[in-house]
């Protein structure tokens, strides 16, 4: 049970798996999904939009919705560079390429890029 002046102390018999004080300073990461916008797409990258700098040769999961399906791909930064600055926003430029995209992946914006396609040729 939790006890109400200790929060740290919870009833063992509720964990799964035994836990360890770590002593030190070990580090992590956390993965947090924060918006986009996709300016350019190929079957193997993307060229992205966001308020945040991304790190070149960094590896992120990118989650892009095209159309009516969504899709999550391992990329890794390839350039960046400051796009645009206004109204105290900055906007980052990013250069994608795709780690490895499954064959559903690649199926998947062949298909999205087609449809763009056939919707701009009939405007």
């Amino acid at each position: 049970m939790l006890c109400s002046t200790d929060m740290s102390v919870v009833d063992s018999t509720k964990r799964r798996a035994e836990r360890m004080e770590i002593i030190g300073d070990p580090r992590g990461e956390v993965m947090v999904y924060q918006p986009m916008v996709l300016t350019q797409l190929s079957r193997r990258g993307a060229e992205v939009e966001t308020t945040f700098p991304l790190q070149i040769d960094s590896l992120h999961d990118f989650r892009v919705v095209l159309g009516d399906r969504s899709i999550v791909v391992k990329g890794r930064v390839v350039h960046a560079h400051v796009s645009n600055v206004e109204n105290e926003a900055t906007i980052y430029r990013s250069g994608i390429e795709f780690v490895e995209p499954s064959e559903r992946i690649v199926e998947a914006i062949g298909e999205f890029m087609a449809e763009v396609a056939a919707t701009k040729g009939r405007s």
